[in-house]
């Protein structure tokens, strides 16, 4: 008996520490239940973005977005029904997010070669780091095995997600708290290398900075200017779109960085960054780094990122369609 006892309660140890193992992600974790899934996501990814190279800004920030708001798990992607509350999608940050109708393309396939496997947050993920990657920019690991969550709250949106007007103690803050350091708010920031933005996310560091009509003294005085006069003439100005690393913003590089020490950091999110000791060590570093270097460390953030707040295992679900839950 004694013997017998024991053996179950080994086995039921090893079948915990499996299961445990079992329910996280890995490389590979398609590999068995749809072969070809990676290879549907880079193959469409391949065939559409060269033609539109500002979609890997689109889906590296869906992606952050999603993450940021309940883990990883393609709840931005959900859309508002008539029984319940807004959602991500309709929170000022997600506003101006693009690219939904491409994942649901991509999903779509998913679901033709193998149905209800592949989750809406892994095909954000994966199409995040594909479009990134055939752009010339990092590529980085992405494990496998998010599942679907069922909630989409436009509140936590807001709170959540980091405000192109936030100081640093307020992005350290948000970052900590989806378990991301310094060093990876750094990086991350370093995506604002590629991609545009609109004049209201930032006219007020032009034209009002502190209320009185001012402009904002950290911004680069010629910088300032030049986009008053060529880009947001008017503080109202909410369609005018800006390069975010002016001059190479289609290419993935260090500019962005070299900019920030330059004083040259376009939101106040950016601008903060030089700001505290420690971060601006990272962007020294970075400055006077190589671009592989920078390359090998962004990836390695993005893969902690990817990480946030995952469902796995039996929690959540695989969506049959990204923008609604399964009935």
């Amino acid at each position: 008996m004694g013997t017998m006892s024991s053996t179950c309660l080994a086995i039921l140890v090893l079948f915990g520490l499996y299961s445990s193992a079992f329910a996280q992600l890995k490389m590979g974790f398609y590999s068995q239940s749809c072969p070809t899934a990676e290879k549907i996501v880079l193959d469409y990814v391949n065939e559409h973005v060269p033609h539109a190279p500002t979609l890997a800004a689109t889906f590296i920030r869906m992606h952050f977005h999603d993450c940021f708001v309940r883990g990883c798990d393609g709840s931005v992607l959900l859309n508002r029904t008539s029984s319940n509350n807004p959602v991500e999608k309709e929170a000022p940050p997600n506003l101006t997010l693009q690219g939904f109708d491409f994942i649901d393309r991509v999903k779509a396939l998913l679901e033709a070669e193998c149905p209800q496997t592949v989750s809406c947050a892994d095909v954000v993920a994966m199409v995040a780091r594909d479009a990134v990657a055939i752009t010339g920019g990092p590529s980085w690991k992405v494990p496998t095995g998010r599942r679907d969550g069922f909630v989409s709250n436009q509140a936590e949106a807001l709170d959540q997600i980091p405000a192109p007007s936030d100081n640093f103690t307020e992005l350290r803050t948000s970052f900590a708290n989806k378990g991301l350091n310094v060093k990876d708010l750094v990086l991350l920031s370093g995506a604002h290398t590629i991609g545009i933005t609109h004049c209201n996310e930032f006219s007020t560091r032009l034209y009002n900075f502190t209320g009185k009509g001012d402009q904002d003294p950290s911004l680069d005085s010629e910088y300032a200017t030049n986009l008053k006069n060529k880009k947001c003439k008017t503080i109202t100005d909410n369609t005018t779109l800006v390069e975010m690393d002016p001059g190479s913003f289609r290419t993935f590089d260090l500019s962005y960085f070299k900019n920030l020490v330059k004083r040259r950091g376009l939101f106040t999110s950016d601008a903060a960054l030089i700001t505290d000791s420690t971060s601006l060590s990272h962007v020294t570093e970075l400055v006077n780094g190589n671009l592989s270097k920078f390359f090998k460390e962004f990836a390695k953030s993005m893969e902690k990122m990817g990480k946030v707040g995952v469902k796995v295992g039996t929690a959540g679900e695989i969506r049959k369609q990204c923008a609604i839950v399964n009935s």
